[in-house]
């Protein structure tokens, strides 16, 4: 919290020195309008961005803390390089239509580096929010026309038309149905299935004709197993890779938790309405856009990709 109001103190004190306030009066104006921007901090987190400095320090500390300790590879990567240097090996999870799935839920910007989302969004706060990979392509003026209301609760501001996202389609081999958190996809019989993360990275668009967040997150019963059937499958050529759980929890330190990733390349364009809709209402308790983990670099952290 220190580090957000010093920021917006700095800001404050160019704004005020351009106006006509004495010198002694604009000491009073920063320090009033700092506190009260407390009230607002929500509005401001989203323009700090911290240093380069910074990032490198959580890398180093994710390195310190995971090499040499039999951690697996982590997630997640550049799907375009596919080199890699762990050696920790697993087997790779069946067929999600062989599967269960156990939650659906997605960040702000993609974790996940390449195809049609390699625009970096900048370092962020330090803590996921502001960071990741937008989508490369252009959108027209309707598509980008700004809504009356906000999508998604979250302290660093909503989801606007032009934001990217990527969803996550979590699977289990566990008995498990569909619900909050990663929790809902062990038991405690089974505390340590395969998993497998579907992945979809989507622009948002205001357009209700494009692609629908309800109608692809809708969940059946098929065959026995809790299934996403409408899952775009029209995204290019999936890269497969052996990985880990994300979230910027994991920024200095590794996850334990195995996944098999399939990452689609393309961007699907997706009716920023019906995700408000969806957040409105779902099974898994989500209603904000969740952070992301900076992308992972070090070699001897990832899978070479086949």
């Amino acid at each position: 919290m220190g580090i957000f109001l010093e920021n917006i103190s700095i800001k404050l004190k160019k704004v005020v020195k351009s106006m006509k306030v004495s010198p002694i009066n604009q000491t009073s104006v920063v320090l009033v309008a700092t506190l009260l921007s407390g009230a607002a901090l929500a509005e401001t987190v989203g323009e700090i961005t911290v240093s380069d400095a910074l990032i490198l320090e959580q890398r180093n500390n994710l390195a310190a803390n995971s090499i040499g300790s039999g951690y697996g590879p982590q997630s997640p990567r550049d799907i375009d390089v596919k080199s890699g240097a762990n050696i920790q090996e697993f087997s790779a999870a069946p067929p999600a239509n062989s599967m269960n799935i156990c939650n659906i839920h997605f960040h702000e910007n993609a974790e996940h580096r390449g195809g049609q989302f390699t625009t970096f969004a900048g370092n962020g706060d330090g803590h996921g929010n502001g960071t990741g990979y937008k989508y490369n392509g252009a959108l027209t003026s309707l598509e980008k026309t700004t809504l009356d209301y906000t999508v998604g609760k979250n302290d660093h501001g909503g989801l606007e038309p032009g934001d990217t996202i990527e969803i996550h389609f979590v699977h289990s081999t566990a008995d498990v149905k569909p619900g909050a958190t990663l929790s809902s996809c062990i038991t405690d019989e089974i505390m340590n299935p395969q998993l497998r993360v579907e992945t979809v990275v989507a622009v948002l668009v205001n357009d209700t004709t494009a692609a629908s967040f309800t109608e692809i997150a809708e969940i059946k019963r098929l065959n026995g197993y809790f299934q996403a059937p409408n899952i775009p499958e029209k995204l290019g050529m999936s890269v497969t890779y052996s990985g880990s759980t994300t979230g910027p929890s994991y920024n200095e330190k590794s996850s334990s938790l195995q996944v098999t990733w399939n990452v689609r390349p393309n961007v699907l364009k997706l009716d920023i309405g019906s995700v408000a809709v969806w957040l409105a209402d779902n099974p898994f308790d989500e209603d904000y856009a969740h952070g992301v983990r900076n992308l992972i670099l070090n070699p001897n952290l990832l899978s070479p990709i086949d």
